[in-house]
């Protein structure tokens, strides 16, 4: 069975100023998004699932859909804030949405197949793709999951700070640990973030979750049921967030899993800020001039 691409792509982006999904930042105008999805066609990927908001999927389906249509299975689903599990009700005043855990469930009548799930406006590199996809046509099981580990100084952006779940490994390069981490940012030679209100240093070699993930489908169950834990606590704190790596690192703290941290001989970059983008088509051009890429995708 061939495995699925979920991508997570219902956030408009408020700290670049728009709907970075649709950015062009190739040689004839494709998206980040296009170039993830190539490579996982070329990786053995079998269907691709969006996850969008209603108030854009006019747009959306019109920039992608005659693109891939006929290359590709497409499934697209819904992230709205309204959407939640029987017995609970929005509470007045949300506007925030509830986070990359709540996007991934939103996948769970479309998807009984191994996946990767990944983020739509990061560029993950080809290799990457190929490594999961041979991780989940081989290795994954309903206790064995897996991720692709960035080195963090690889991760940054020169124009603000972003945040990175921090990743720790045992010897065997299961996930130990995974630390969601605030205000990353480069001063001089420094790099710098905030942990529990206090100012940190690091030294750049962290292993980042830049959230690409290899899951069982088996995860939908287990983040329903934390999910409705975590609105049990939360629900009535317009910011509070409910993100993927908090279900896998409670999934591996009571033994019920363990996460391999694979690598990839891939770049990574991204468009957190607007000021990123020149460098993205940038490095895209040299992948295209090397000839990892066609100069039209599509």
């Amino acid at each position: 069975m061939k495995p699925t691409l979920l991508i997570l792509a219902a956030g408009m982006g408020s700290r670049y100023g728009g709907l970075k999904q649709i950015e062009p930042v190739g040689p004839n105008g494709e998206t980040i998004l296009e170039y993830s999805v190539f490579d996982a066609i070329r990786a053995g990927f079998g269907k691709v699932v969006f996850v969008i908001r209603e108030s854009f999927a006019e747009e959306f389906k019109a920039r992608f859909e005659s693109k891939l249509a006929g290359r590709i299975e497409i499934e697209y689903v819904y992230q709205e804030i309204n959407k939640l599990p029987e017995g609970f009700e929005l509470p007045e005043g949300r506007e925030k949405p509830w986070g990359t855990g709540h996007a991934v469930l939103m996948a769970k009548e479309v998807i009984n197949e191994p996946f990767a799930a990944i983020n739509a406006d990061d560029f993950y590199g080809a290799q990457a793709y190929k490594v999961i996809a041979e991780y989940l046509t081989g290795s994954v099981m309903p206790d064995k999951y897996a991720m692709i580990g960035y080195e963090l100084n690889n991760t940054l952006s020169e124009f603000g700070s972003v945040s990175r779940g921090i990743c720790v490994t045992n010897d065997t390069n299961q996930l130990t640990k995974i630390t969601e981490t605030h205000k990353i940012r480069k001063e001089g030679i420094r790099i710098l973030c905030e942990h529990e209100n206090q100012e940190v240093e690091l030294t750049g070699n962290e292993s980042a979750s830049m959230n690409f993930w290899g899951f069982h489908s088996s995860i939908f169950k287990n983040i329903e049921t934390q999910f409705i834990d975590f609105l049990k606590d939360h629900i009535n704190q317009p910011k509070s967030e409910f993100y993927i790596p908090f279900v896998v690192f409670e999934m591996i703290q009571e033994g019920q899993i363990s996460v391999e941290v694979l690598t990839a001989d891939s770049p990574w970059f991204g468009v957190t800020y607007k000021e990123d983008k020149p460098f993205v088509i940038e490095q895209i051009q040299k992948l295209t001039d090397q000839g990892i890429y066609p100069e039209k995708l599509w």
